[in-house]
């Protein structure tokens, strides 16, 4: 029961820190706590700022798989409906989730990602505490790639497991892992982020890539053996 229960865990971990370091997601942590630390002097606040931000983005996404996953699982017929259905349904999903990873198929992407006026002005009156905010905020803006992890895969993952909060809380961790990094660094000089993310950019890429490879080979395994 254990074994059985670890691999769906390192899954949702995995796909937490690949949401985390995808492009758009982690352009936006960067410049949320930028903006939430960048009056602050002291080292110690500004690593309060991040440890509230991965606390509001673990929050948002505990709260929307409890909320996503505990509905589909509270109505007997429909939750009877997925347990049966879903391996079926896993294969084509993993492997437009693949392709989605290794950018054969693109989706159109927004222009958003920055601070709009509003929450720079609620931020700055919540202070510091305004860091729990953002990152709800930006947790719940998804980009075409986090959503595609979010709702391709980790919430599949969840119905399979009949798990809406263990797996979900798992990811939304996870997400909020590189961000405590960003704000570590970034209490002790900009330079150093700088630095990381560029070394994070280029890991991204190729954790993407090998990702989307093996959801296609996992995806094509569920399409042959649930329709071959």
């Amino acid at each position: 029961m254990t074994e059985s229960i670890l691999v769906p865990l390192a899954s949702a971990f995995w796909l937490g820190i690949l949401t985390s370091i995808s492009p758009c997601p982690l352009t936006t942590n960067i410049a949320a706590i930028s903006y939430v630390g960048r009056r602050v002097g002291r080292p110690a606040s500004v690593l309060q700022a991040g440890l509230l931000y991965t606390a509001g983005r673990a929050l948002a996404y505990l709260l929307l798989g409890v909320l996503l996953v505990g509905s589909l699982l509270s109505a007997p017929s429909l939750s009877q409906m997925l347990q049966k259905q879903m391996n079926m349904a896993l294969g084509p999903v993993l492997i437009v989730v693949g392709l989605i990873l290794l950018e054969v198929i693109r989706l159109p992407t927004g222009k958003g990602g920055g601070l709009s006026a509003a929450l720079q002005n609620k931020a700055d009156s919540l202070g510091i505490g305004g860091a729990g905010l953002l990152g709800m905020v930006f947790a719940l803006s998804f980009c075409p790639t986090s959503a595609a992890l979010f709702f391709g895969s980790l919430l599949p993952l969840a119905v399979q497991q009949q798990s809406s909060l263990l797996i979900p809380g798992i990811y939304g961790l996870a997400t909020g892992l590189p961000v405590l990094l960003f704000a570590l660094l970034l209490a002790f000089g900009a330079n150093k982020v700088a630095q990381a993310f560029n070394r994070i950019t280029v890991f991204e890429r190729w954790a993407r890539r090998l990702t989307g490879v093996l959801f296609l080979l996992v995806g094509g395994y569920y399409c042959a053996v649930y329709f071959l």
